[in-house]
């Protein structure tokens, strides 16, 4: 049997998944701001160690007398001394003096700024505007490649550590998802056993001691009390019909050798004769509660064969057929193609025959009854189609109930327990049934493949599904 593929959206909905993201997204953030806190730190370093140099150039500078200055420029600029390669020196209306920059607008003085590569030069530099004695301007430039560099290496390295933090966790999260996923699907497999009726199916542990294991040990204790009270009452109801259906039977068959006794009078045959009625009906629930019982111990998938629906379909038909004419209800066969289905023969038999016998007594007169068998992609379905009064969306699920009959159904003779024989068989072959509206009507359809991840049962507002 195989197992149900892991979907992506699967993990993505773990804790597992969810945590590992958050931790990764508070990782990220930790080392965004120690690399940002770094950058800055240096660059600011960085940027106070120039303007230190210039200043300290800049005073230099403004000793040298007025006549020496424009030689002691270009002086400085041979030398290059310290990456301090960038002068200029403007007379008190703006003209240029001597440097070998020349800007057409000066930085405020004793103020340095950064100007861009391209503007003075091909690289990126450090500018400082100082006043000096003469009313002269002399602005000093230094080199800030190195500062200019960092940013964009600091930059990269954010860039790239989150992309790879991004996709690490991505990758960890996934990962780390997959074997509590696993063990949930597991955990999801046995509860679906549980639910649909196995009460000797535990959840299983892996001996971790971990919060799975914690709930699957809750869970077992609590299904082991819910099996040991179902078993206790549904072992006294099974006695209870056992052993009163041996007296009331003798009671009726007394009844009734009674009833054919010569000299009974006409008002206590009648008495006789309701009373044996209501015992029929009485009897009658007993049988089908035994019925169940029966079914539901799962002791007769051994003598399971292949089955050719459109042939029981057809002998159902026939079955029905002067039933159907004596309630003036069109009962009919669609033509279906030749299916085999493996199943017990009687069983699915009594199954399509309690559904079609439901659909005539429920149809008004002079209404239509379809039963039909048709393929699909996953296996058989066998369906039986009126146009009576339908079921209701929120009733579905008390229909498959013991005993239950709707405020509709009090004047239609019956025991209530027709459609549980049918959802026990159904359970018993591992098919589906499922319920829904035929516009006007009821559609009943039993769907003929097994459902892999064990017994289970689902209820929707539209149908009531059932598989193995």
């Amino acid at each position: 049997m195989l197992a149900e593929p892991l979907r992506l959206q699967d993990v993505r909905n773990t804790s597992t998944f969810r945590l590992t993201l958050a931790f990764g997204l508070v990782f990220a953030l930790g080392v965004a701001v120690l690399l940002g806190l770094i950058y800055e730190l240096s660059a600011r370093e960085l940027t106070n160690r120039s303007d230190r140099i210039l200043r300290t150039e800049a005073v230099l500078l403004s000793a040298v007398p007025a006549a020496q200055l424009p030689d002691r420029i270009r002086t400085e600029i041979s030398r290059n001394t310290s990456g301090l390669n960038y002068f200029e020196l403007k007379a008190i209306d703006g003209e240029h003096v001597a440097g070998n920059i020349r800007m057409s607008r000066s930085p405020a003085p004793d103020h340095a700024s950064d100007i861009a590569a391209g503007v003075v030069g091909d690289r990126p530099i450090r500018l400082l505007a100082v006043r000096i004695a003469s009313d002269e301007t002399l602005l000093i430039g230094r080199d800030i490649s190195p500062v200019v560099d960092l940013r964009h290496r600091v930059l990269a390295i954010l860039i790239w550590s989150g992309l790879a933090t991004a996709l690490s966790v991505l990758v960890s999260g996934f990962a780390l998802s997959l074997a509590p996923l696993r063990r949930l699907r597991d955990l999801q497999r046995a509860s679906r056993v549980i639910a649909a009726g196995n009460l000797e199916a535990r959840m299983p542990l892996m001996g971790r001691g971990d919060e799975l294991d914690l709930f699957a040990g809750t869970v077992n204790t609590m299904v082991e009390e819910v099996g040991r009270v179902v078993a206790q009452v549904k072992g006294v109801t099974d006695a209870v019909a056992h052993d009163l259906r041996t007296p009331l039977t003798r009671v009726r068959s007394q009844l009734y050798r009674v009833r054919q006794s010569p000299g009974v009078e006409t008002q206590a045959a009648a008495m006789i004769e309701a009373a044996t009625e209501d015992l029929d009906v009485v009897l009658d629930r007993f049988a089908a509660l035994l019925r169940i019982s029966e079914l539901e111990a799962q002791g007769r998938r051994a003598g399971f064969g292949a089955i050719d629906l459109s042939r029981l379909a057809r002998d159902v038909c026939d079955l029905y057929e002067p039933l159907a004419e004596e309630r003036s209800v069109s009962l009919e066969l669609l033509p279906s193609p030749e299916t085999e289905v493996r199943g017990d023969a009687k069983l699915l038999f009594e199954a399509v025959s309690n559904l079609v016998d439901n659909a005539i007594k429920f149809v008004a007169e002079g209404g239509h009854v379809a039963v039909a068998v048709a393929a699909s992609a996953h296996g058989p379905i066998i369906e039986v189609r009126d146009d009576g009064p339908g079921i209701a969306p929120d009733e579905r699920r008390a229909v498959l109930r013991r005993f239950h009959r709707s405020a509709d159904a009090a004047d239609i003779p019956g025991t209530g327990l027709g459609l549980s024989v049918v959802a026990a068989i159904v359970h018993l072959h591992g098919f589906g049934l499922e319920f829904d509206d035929a516009e006007p009507g009821l559609v009943v359809r039993i769907r003929c493949e097994e459902v892999q991840d064990g017994r289970e049962i689902h209820f929707t507002r539209q149908s009531v599904k059932t598989g193995r």
